[in-house]
């Protein structure tokens, strides 16, 4: 794994949300971009050279309203950024964890990502995310 990506954050509100994190960072965000295959609207802040990603649900069976429904709104994940998530994927299950989704899919801001079950990382909710290519899908 190279470097934290991002992290993401849970919030019932984005609007709202978002306001308190320009506040906090002193800038604005620089995306707002819905991920329908995961009931989410998704808004990234950069802060030095860290990324923090607001996450709210769209839709009230997503994994983001289930996770504000039993925790409330907080940090939800920490993404990994990764050369070659196929050969990641595979590391990591020789490792012994558990791979939520077994093939990479289409998330934000241009990543392919794949997420590592809580009960294998200590209660983090573990994603690994790499650049998509000009010629991947």
């Amino acid at each position: 794994m190279d470097k934290i990506e991002h992290i993401g954050i849970a919030v019932k509100d984005l609007e709202t949300s978002n306001k308190l994190f320009e506040k906090l960072f002193g800038a604005p965000h620089y995306k707002i971009e819905e991920v329908a295959s995961e009931g989410v609207r998704t808004s990234f802040f950069k802060t030095g050279p860290n990324k923090i990603e607001l996450l709210e649900a769209i839709k009230e069976d997503s994994p983001i309203a289930k996770f504000i429904e039993r925790k409330g709104e907080g940090v939800h994940h920490i993404a990994f950024a990764v050369e070659d998530i196929e050969q990641e994927i595979e590391r990591l299950k020789g490792e012994g964890f558990t791979v939520l989704n077994e093939k990479p899919k289409k998330g934000a801001d241009n990543k392919l990502v794949v997420f590592l079950h809580p009960k294998t990382t200590n209660g983090v909710l573990v994603e690994l995310c790499q650049e998509i290519s000009t010629n991947e899908g």
